[in-house]
């Protein structure tokens, strides 16, 4: 068989975060700033979510908590792939506004949150954490998700959790670092 940087990928760190995940809003203009060193002025954004703030921070302290159980760790760098499920909330009691009319539905159906938050939203903020953690070099260095999903709090998936959180497993893509 020939192996190629796509089917030649190897796990290098999985991580269990615990905490509501939170995703990467919009930025609200909160006036200018002069840069003291360069003189320059730029505008000042400030994140809306209260949330993202703390869940960033879990991301980070389980990325961190991850990485020290190897001596030698060193940021991934190269091609990288990822999975990342994030279990968001209890299932909701009542039917989603969304489900099919006519279609038999009960609270004990396994489906998934097709509503807010919006994971590419929740990718963001896990991404720019696992990069000031020093999981990666930079989150540019991914160049595929092999899994990205969001579920309920005790849906059958092995990677949903029993609280809200995120499963993250990295892999480095060809030769092994």
């Amino acid at each position: 068989m020939i192996t190629t940087p796509e089917t030649d990928r190897h796990l290098r760190l999985t991580i269990i975060v615990h905490g509501g995940p939170a995703p990467q809003g919009s930025k609200k203009y909160a006036g200018h700033r002069r840069n003291a060193a360069s003189g320059r002025i730029s505008a000042v954004l400030i994140e809306q979510s209260k949330r993202v703030k703390p869940w960033r921070q879990q991301v980070h302290d389980a990325a961190l908590a991850a990485t020290r159980l190897y001596a030698d760790w060193q940021p991934l760098d190269g091609p990288i792939a990822a999975e990342m499920s994030f279990t968001v909330r209890d299932k909701p009691n009542s039917r989603p506004v969304w489900w099919p009319p006519g279609h038999p539905w009960s609270r004990h159906l396994h489906w998934r949150p097709a509503s807010s938050p919006d994971l590419s939203k929740l990718l963001r903020s896990t991404e720019d954490a696992l990069t000031t953690a020093g999981a990666w070099k930079d989150d540019a260095r991914v160049v595929q998700y092999d899994h990205l999903a969001k579920y309920y709090v005790g849906h059958p998936h092995p990677d949903a959790l029993d609280a809200p959180g995120a499963v993250i497993r990295l892999y480095t893509l060809g030769e092994p670092q």
